[in-house]
């Protein structure tokens, strides 16, 4: 039954490894999302939502909380130790104005503290497990849940944490092969070679990816197939909240924590680097009494703007609490076109990088040499090469100085805000795990020493903190 609380409910999707220009309301070649597409007809969708900081850990860390990395010294994939005490999580602050609050597949994370509930399930697999239904593992925890949360008076903010556009992509029939009618076999194909020669990541692809396999493309439907996979069992949660009678009276949430790299950058089916296909997030917010529908906001906003649009939205006020992002409201109402449209950027996931983003201009600098002997310097200009395939650092030195300018001017003025130290220059070895190794020193090293040998070697990097070397 529809409750009589004053405050709506809250349902936020997180998506990890969501690139927003692989789904089809976001001009995607192919269906994928034809469910979502449906559900952003009915909400407002943002076309330039950006996750400054990759990956997951740190990512969540501001969709979660509202702070950029400096607020949150959330920075590495493997972060160590808890959530900072004087940083509020959104499941804290709804707590204290009355919610129930549930978190779905993301236990243990340092950004999921305050929920009073958490449920896992399935949400990985293998090539020798066979197909992997993550999301109907997520759904058969879920709608029992939400069955219980809509029975109750009080307000509840549910957070799902999807796992089927991350490696291992392995959609169940029929969608494994719904954007591929090719022999991802062909032996005259050696798309793959690349791939699979890559050392790091070898042993991991080899236990999820067809035996013999050699074309690429094979491989990026699987994503797609994933994601249109997860649309049809996400649709089973918004068909389920309407059955409650509480759909329109729940804000719901759509939200990527981060991108894909799939044959790009020679990052291979990964989403460590800072390239567009990496930062730009899907966004979307459905709440009728609200949001106008079939709205398209072209500002730009990155995660930690979402937590407090949630609150400004549920009508609730974070009491002393200053946030570093600001409520989206005011894009949708149109009073502002944009929020920062030129922000820093980090990435500590197997790379351990920084940069500055403008309109037109990508810088990146690497802090340490990485694996795949990248320059250290990066530069590329989205509007000419939006791809971000032609690296101008050495014929624009120029824009590399000013950019640089930008960014050192914009750290030092954060870590004189908080009074702390940018994160990701004091990760020393935490963020390999390799204790008493520092940074590297070379990408030869880098390359010799990162590996992910099994799919249970990758669930352990994302489920522990950094006390373990990888090996």
């Amino acid at each position: 039954m529809p409750s009589s609380n004053p405050h709506p409910n809250i349902l936020l999707i997180g998506i990890d490894s969501l690139r927003a220009d692989h789904m089809s309301c976001y001009g995607y070649h192919c269906l994928t999302t034809p469910h979502i597409d449906e559900f952003a007809r009915g909400g407002t969708l943002f076309e330039n939502t950006y996750s400054a900081h990759i990956p997951t850990t740190s990512a969540y860390a501001s969709m979660l909380t509202g702070m950029d990395c400096f607020s949150t010294q959330v920075v590495a994939l493997r972060h160590k130790g808890p959530l900072r005490p004087e940083v509020k999580t959104l499941a804290e602050i709804l707590d204290e104005a009355g919610y129930n609050t549930t978190c779905v597949g993301f236990s243990g994370n340092p950004s999921s503290r305050g929920f009073d509930t958490y449920l896992d399930y399935a949400g990985w697999g293998s090539w020798a497990e066979g197909r992997s239904p993550k999301a109907q593992n997520l759904n058969a925890v879920t709608l029992p849940e939400l069955a219980r949360l809509a029975a109750h008076p009080e307000p509840f903010f549910l957070f799902l944490r999807h796992m089927d556009p991350h490696a291992p992509y392995l959609p169940p029939e029929p969608f494994e092969r719904i954007f591929y009618h090719g022999n991802e076999l062909d032996p005259a194909n050696t798309s793959m070679e690349p791939v699979l020669n890559f050392k790091p990541f070898r042993d991991f692809f080899l236990s999820w990816m067809p035996p013999g396999i050699t074309d690429k493309d094979y491989i990026i439907a699987q994503y797609d197939g994933a994601i249109a996979y997860m649309d049809a069992c996400i649709q089973t949660i918004f068909t389920a909240l309407a059955g409650h009678g509480i759909l329109d009276e729940t804000i719901v949430v759509v939200n990527g924590d981060h991108g894909e790299t799939l044959y790009e950058h020679e990052c291979w089916f990964d989403h460590h680097g800072m390239y567009d296909n990496v930062l730009h997030v899907p966004l979307i917010i459905r709440y009728p009494a609200r949001l106008p529908p079939g709205k398209r906001s072209g500002g730009y906003n990155q995660h930690k703007d979402l937590a407090p649009t949630l609150l400004e939205l549920a009508g609730i006020e974070a009491v002393d609490i200053d946030f570093d992002g600001q409520s989206l409201l005011p894009l949708i109402d149109g009073e502002v076109i944009s929020h920062e449209s030129e922000f820093y950027i980090t990435e500590c996931t197997w790379m351990r990088k920084h940069g500055w983003r403008t309109p037109q201009w990508k810088l990146i600098r690497a802090l340490e040499p990485d694996f795949h002997a990248k320059p250290p310097v990066e530069l590329y200009n989205l509007i000419e090469d939006p791809a971000e395939n032609t690296n101008l650092a050495e014929t624009h030195p120029d824009v590399v100085a000013h950019l640089i300018e930008r960014m050192e001017a914009w750290i030092a003025q954060r870590e004189a805000e908080t009074d702390l130290t940018n994160p990701i220059m004091i990760q020393g070895d935490a963020w390999h795990g390799f204790e008493g190794i520092g940074a590297f020193k070379t990408s030869q090293q880098a390359y010799d020493m990162l590996r992910v040998r099994s799919v249970a070697q990758a669930i352990k990097l994302q489920a522990e903190t950094a006390d373990q070397p990888v090996s």
